[in-house]
């Protein structure tokens, strides 16, 4: 009868594995916008991630967003919108756009954080940036998470 011995070296990597599936069961959940009718070519996605703090950090990522003032109606800015559970639409900031002199590719990102946890972020063409209320032209928009 052959009996097989629990090594420390396989204790150990059994722990380390069990860890790095928590791990990664506890990492942010990345959700793809949608396709636009508005800037079909925009892609990019949200990061949203549960801090040490209780709070949600949400990052966006975009590639292809035309700049707001080729919209049909032209606007000034672009505006980032959330939907949660606990509040209403809040307006939660405004996407700032760049272009890589290499490749010509408009790029975008935003950071910010909120106490409650979002079900939806939605991105749309503005005048103002302090806008209470989400204007017609949705640009950008991630299903419910």
């Amino acid at each position: 009868m052959i009996r097989k011995i629990v090594t420390p070296k396989f204790l150990f990597s059994l722990i380390v594995l069990i860890a790095a599936i928590i791990l990664f069961n506890s990492c942010s959940k990345k959700i793809a916008f949608q396709i636009s009718p508005v800037t079909p070519a925009a892609e990019g996605f949200v990061k949203v991630k549960q801090d040490n703090n209780k709070n949600y950090a949400i990052d966006i990522e975009l590639t292809n967003l035309a700049a707001p003032d080729r919209l049909q109606p032209p606007y000034k800015i672009y505006i980032v919108w959330m939907e949660s559970n606990e509040a209403p639409v809040k307006n939660i900031g405004q996407i700032n756009s760049s272009s890589n002199w290499l490749s010509g590719k408009l790029k975008a990102s935003f950071e910010t954080v909120s106490p409650n946890k979002p079900t939806r972020i939605f991105i749309t063409g503005e005048d103002d940036n302090n806008t209470q209320y989400p204007g017609s032209t949705m640009v950008l928009s991630t299903p419910n998470f």
